[in-house]
């Protein structure tokens, strides 16, 4: 449970800086800032996943309350408008409590109001549930709805989309743009007064500093209106939603969610406090895939959909080390159905029917996460029947040569992409500008390269398989060696390319020493985490670039040119903590004082979870101390990478086939080891 209280919202711009947010399981979600005031266009209280889990649509902006005892009206609304107006109800606000679910107490007179929002897991509904104690004075609340009919990604304007609305008693269904979800909103206390008008200029101070355009007009469908004797409780729900769950109370669907969400946490098998935190804020990020039938993994949001690298990077963390392991086979799954000539997609986009492929690794981090999900669950059946067939399909294809100029080259490295293509993780581009150039033979790529062969090589063990590549690990291996390490400098490219080789101190180089098979010698391995921890580490993540390098860019702020400008080079990135972190304590051969190192590494998230995302883990960090949280306010590889890092370095919770394994890689029989 995370508390925050008055000093946290002294000032607007205060209790804006942080935000909670609520999922659904299917790529929906409702986010706002602790003081209930929305700064984004993605914040809202009804944002559905009409094809899940893309195709996210913003339904209910806000809800606004207005109370009304004897002479005295109480505003609870906090917005600020275009004029530079603003409403300051949070004044009212006693205390926020958040586990996961959001809880706001308000004091104002002698009456206290409370509400709490969750979703229903598997559908586009919002609860809000309220209690309220009344004064010694008769009262009347009004809530204010504000409602859409958008994707998540526009502005709206008045004119732009009519409204019809329909209203019965307690509740009211609003219909916008035809081809988008008709909205209802319910209250089981109360009656709907019908008024249709609009609020304009509803301002969003975090649009403005991204450089996006911060003004938006709200429609206005009318309002609930309640009343209550002197000294009456009163609990009563507003349920906003964009499918039929039929006659339903709120605090049975709130209990049934807070089951939920244990039972998940129960999962991880831990009683360590800060892994069921975490465990907690992994279940937001695994959703359903309406298109397979299985699940997959969003991003980060409120703005990533499911892209293949970050998925396959976060699987371990999210479900593997949680105990979540059908969900770990349905990713796997949905993956492996839209593999296409060896390449897993990159990212599934709204609107698009097809996913798109460009990208080099998302194949290489899926056979490392078929190897994570091996030695977490020796499962060889499903292994066999699902996984070596796209593993074995990857390798001959990169190898031969696919799109986007993936190929493996004479020297058995992995060279792809063009000046004009970006297909490593390292991808902002703007128009025709290729902020970070990193195409020909990245060293992350072949890190990943080489991992996948020897992976594929022990699935052929574990198999029986043939492994007809005997010679292509030493290969790999010795050009890795002979163009990659810097011996003076103590660290590794970072790409070799017809251009020439970049010597730019960057992190893809810790994936050479964190993968499970690594080509460097254990002084190399030393030698590449110290030149890391020295340059590049930050107080939550690190750096993309040197802050020695002339490129640098030390605050991610302001325009798309900008900020994407910085994405790369020199912003620092929370899920690059966890190969770093497994990088230190390999290379210090798992001594007892790198685990003493590595907790104080993870220290730090500690907090990092009271702040930006409230109980998640931010994209990525300013390079510059103090390190102020930017991007995404919860991104999945974020929370994986410190979970997986925690649980298997700090905790030394190892997984539990790993010894097989590796036993078996040494010669042991398979049918007796397994």
């Amino acid at each position: 449970m995370y508390y925050f209280g008055k000093n946290d919202w002294r000032t607007f711009e205060q209790g804006a800086q942080k935000e909670w947010l609520v999922t659904n399981g299917i790529g929906g979600y409702a986010s706002g800032t602790i003081i209930n005031a929305n700064t984004r266009k993605y914040h809202g209280l009804l944002i559905a996943a009409h094809n899940p889990p893309g195709w996210r649509v913003a339904l209910l902006s806000k809800l606004d309350e207005r109370f009304t005892s004897g002479p005295c009206t109480y505003n609870l609304a906090a917005n600020q408008h275009a004029s530079g107006f603003a409403e300051l109800g949070f004044i009212h606000l006693q205390q926020v409590r958040i586990d996961t679910i959001p809880t706001f107490t308000y004091s104002f007179g002698d009456i206290f109001l409370e509400k709490t929002l969750f979703m229903v897991h598997g559908s586009n509904t919002t609860v809000i549930l309220y209690r309220v104690l009344n004064g010694a004075s008769p009262g009347v609340l009004r809530l204010t709805p504000m409602v859409n009919c958008r994707g998540h990604h526009y502005i709206t304007s008045q004119g732009q989309i009519k409204f019809n609305q329909t209203a019965a008693g307690g509740a009211v269904s609003i219909k916008g743009r035809e081809e988008m979800p008709l909205l209802k909103l319910a209250c089981d206390a109360g009656f709907y007064v019908k008024e249709g008008k609009w609020y304009n200029g509803m301002a969003y101070a975090a649009e403005k500093e991204r450089g996006e355009n911060p003004y938006e007009d709200l429609y206005i469908p009318g309002y609930f209106e309640i009343s209550f004797t002197a000294g009456e409780v009163k609990t009563f729900s507003m349920i906003a939603t964009a499918a039929d769950i039929g006659s339903v109370k709120g605090e049975e669907l709130l209990q049934k969610e807070k089951e939920r969400i244990s039972k998940v946490v129960d999962m991880a098998d831990s009683t360590d406090h800060f892994v069921r935190r975490l465990a907690r804020a992994a279940d937001a990020f695994i959703v359903k895939r309406r298109s397979t039938g299985k699940k997959t993994i969003i991003a980060g949001y409120p703005w990533f959909a499911d892209w293949g690298r970050d998925a396959m990077i976060a699987l371990p963390g999210l479900t593997l080390v949680t105990g979540r392991f059908q969900e770990a086979r349905e990713i796997l799954l949905t993956f492996v159905h839209h593999c296409r000539k060896g390449l897993i997609p990159n990212a599934f986009f709204d609107g698009m029917t097809d996913p798109v492929f460009n990208t080099v690794d998302a194949s290489l981090w899926f056979i490392n996460a078929v190897y994570k999900y091996l030695v977490y669950t020796a499962d060889l059946d499903f292994t066999r029947e699902h996984l070596y067939p796209a593993v074995k399909d990857i390798i001959s294809w990169y190898m031969e040569g696919t799109e986007y100029n993936i190929a493996m080259d004479g020297d058995s490295l992995l060279s792809a992409g063009s000046p004009h293509v970006q297909l490593t993780w390292m991808d902002a581009k703007v128009d025709d500008w290729v902020v970070t150039p990193r195409h020909g033979k990245a060293v992350e790529i072949n890190a990943l390269w080489y991992n996948s062969v020897m992976v594929f090589k022990t699935l052929c063990i574990l198999l029986g398989k043939d492994f007809a590549f005997k010679e292509l690990p030493d290969k790999i291996k010795k050009s890795f060696q002979d163009k990659f390490w810097h011996e003076s400098g103590g660290f590794l490219h970072d790409v070799v390319s017809p251009d020439g080789t970049d010597c730019s101190v960057r992190p893809n180089q810790l994936l050479a020493v964190s993968l499970p098979y690594s080509m460097l010698t254990t002084e190399q391995m030393r030698r590449v985490v110290q030149k890391v921890w020295s340059e590049l580490y930050v107080t939550y993540g690190i750096r993309s670039l040197s802050p020695w390098d002339p490129a640098y860019k030390g605050i991610y702020i302001g325009d798309r040119i900008k900020r994407d400008g910085a994405y790369h080079q020199g912003t620092a990135w929370s899920w690059l903590i966890g190969p770093f972190i497994t990088s230190y304590r390999r290379a210090n051969g798992y001594n007892a004082a790198s685990r003493e190192q590595a907790r104080r590494f993870i220290s730090p998230f500690r907090d990092q979870l009271r702040d930006h995302g409230v109980g998640y883990i931010s994209e990525i960090f300013d390079g510059d101390e103090p390190a102020v949280p930017r991007g995404t306010i919860a991104q999945a590889w974020g929370v994986a990478e410190v979970l997986r890092a925690y649980i298997e370095d700090v905790l030394e919770i190892r997984p539990p086939a790993l010894k097989i394994i590796e036993d078996l890689e040494g010669g042991s029989d398979v049918d007796t080891a397994i």
